[in-house]
């Protein structure tokens, strides 16, 4: 079936424009701006007016954790790629921290075949990194598999690789994206010690910051670029926390037409940073403990004006959900991480209209440069030819978020009660209309992404 969408103003490769998109089954053919005078648009049988909307590509999230298999208490790939849907999110990257987690291939496979029975939008799977299983690095299948997930600083299961020896192996061989979880895990547990030593067995969230410190994300960020630079591996450092840590970024564009990527090593900022600073811990305790840490006031703004220069090169969310539970405690026993992929886009809105930057470099952050990062096919761009991937936003309609409106598993966010300006109206994934003002059309429309190496 075509679909003919009128009079929107799209927002694409720097550019903000009047024009009409059609669609036809899964792919756009046909772009004609409002200017053209001379091209006729196609005829479509079911026609939207967007009179007074944005049009943009589907938001590629290049950082979730869906939780299936093994925790879909907390969430799953069905609840949360709804979830996805109806943010304008249209293709995820999953994380491997699950059980069995996502270190072999045979792992690895079981969940792209989940994905294309429940994913209700575009996927791709991220393997995990360890000490024992660098051999099958030059296994994975570039054209399937977005990136190597390794983290420098965590202590989920066998998942911490902290060799300096087997890092540089990884980083050698990889032959994918090499996706970084930065923090200093030594230096973490001895801040974890004298913080209990001094405030008991869990100290209050507020000190969270001070245990996965500064110090802490900048050694380990330090460290992973250095390799970078020695291997010529592909360094995508994940939730970058510090102003300190930007330092050792480029600025400047991600990509030239001519010449392609022009950085091998890149960061991500993500939503909770970019919003929060530990000030808020007082207002919202766990809800907003993550790893890294949301850190202070002048690394959030560092961060803010990153999104501009060029050193922040993509914004993710890393969506993790847990169930209110599982975010009781402190310091110590409450979990790390919060849902945030229904909400993302509203919230890059928001600084667009707090003067943080504009919707076109939103549009590059989270839909341009994820594509051409990991070289996606056909997606990230309103282009004739790409997948129908979109969004369409209505600017100037307040709206306050409500628990009834959330539709991760967990049933809880920390934007709850927050006002936002812009709304997302309808999201296509594949040219299949999923969500209509937070309301789930389809099933499973999902495809699995395809890369170009």
């Amino acid at each position: 079936m075509r679909t003919r969408i009128e009079n929107a103003t799209i927002v694409n490769e720097g550019k903000r424009f009047g024009g009409t998109v059609t669609l036809d089954g899964d792919k756009i053919i046909s772009i004609i701006p409002a200017s053209d005078s001379v091209h006729a648009t196609p005829e479509a049988e079911q026609v939207v007016d967007a009179t007074g909307l944005y049009l943009m590509p589907g938001v590629i999230d290049d950082h979730v954790h869906f939780r299936e298999p093994g925790l879909t208490r907390k969430a799953d790939i069905a609840s949360e790629s709804r979830a996805a849907a109806a943010g304008g999110v249209t293709s995820y990257m999953d994380m491997p921290n699950v059980v069995p987690q996502t270190t072999t291939l045979e792992a690895l496979e079981d969940k792209f075949d989940r994905a294309s029975r429940t994913s209700l939008v575009n996927y791709s799977f991220f393997f995990g990194a360890t000490h024992t299983n660098t051999d099958l690095l030059e296994q994975l299948d570039r054209r399937k598999v977005c990136g190597v997930k390794l983290f420098m600083g965590s202590s989920t299961g066998n998942m911490l690789v902290d060799r300096e020896d087997v890092l540089r192996t990884i980083f050698s061989r990889s032959p994918l994206p090499i996706m970084t979880h930065c923090e200093d895990s030594a230096l973490i547990s001895a801040n974890q010690k004298r913080y209990r030593e001094l405030y008991g067995d869990d100290p209050d969230v507020k000190f969270h910051p001070l245990i996965r410190s500064e110090e802490a994300c900048f050694r380990s960020t330090e460290l992973a670029v250095k390799l970078a630079r020695e291997t010529g591996a592909r360094l995508h450092v994940a939730h970058v926390t510090t102003a300190r840590e930007l330092s050792l970024f480029s600025p400047g564009p991600l990509y030239d037409e001519g010449r392609g990527l022009l950085k091998s090593v890149t960061a991500e900022a993500c939503i909770a940073h970019l919003l929060f600073t530990d000030a808020d811990y007082a207002r919202l305790g766990t809800r907003i403990k993550c790893n890294p840490a949301v850190k202070g006031a002048a690394d959030r703004d560092a961060l803010r004006r990153a999104l501009t220069d060029g050193r922040i090169d993509v914004v993710g969310t890393d969506h993790a959900p847990h169930l209110p539970a599982d975010k009781e405690g402190g310091c110590v026993k409450a979990a790390s991480g919060m849902p945030m992929v229904q909400f993302s886009l509203p919230c890059m809105l928001r600084l667009c209209d707090e003067g943080v930057l504009d919707m076109e470099r939103v549009v590059e952050l989270m839909c341009h440069a994820p594509a051409r990062l990991f070289q996606i096919e056909g997606r990230g761009f309103v282009r004739e030819g790409a997948q129908a991937d979109l969004v369409l936003l209505r600017p100037s309609a307040p709206w306050s978020l409500r628990k009834e409106d959330i539709l991760s598993k967990c049933g809880w966010s920390p934007l709850e009660g927050e006002t936002f300006n812009w709304a997302v109206e309808r999201t296509y994934c594949n040219g299949h209309l999923v969500c209509h003002q937070g309301r789930v059309c389809e099933e499973t429309c999902g495809q699995p992404l395809t890369f170009d190496r």
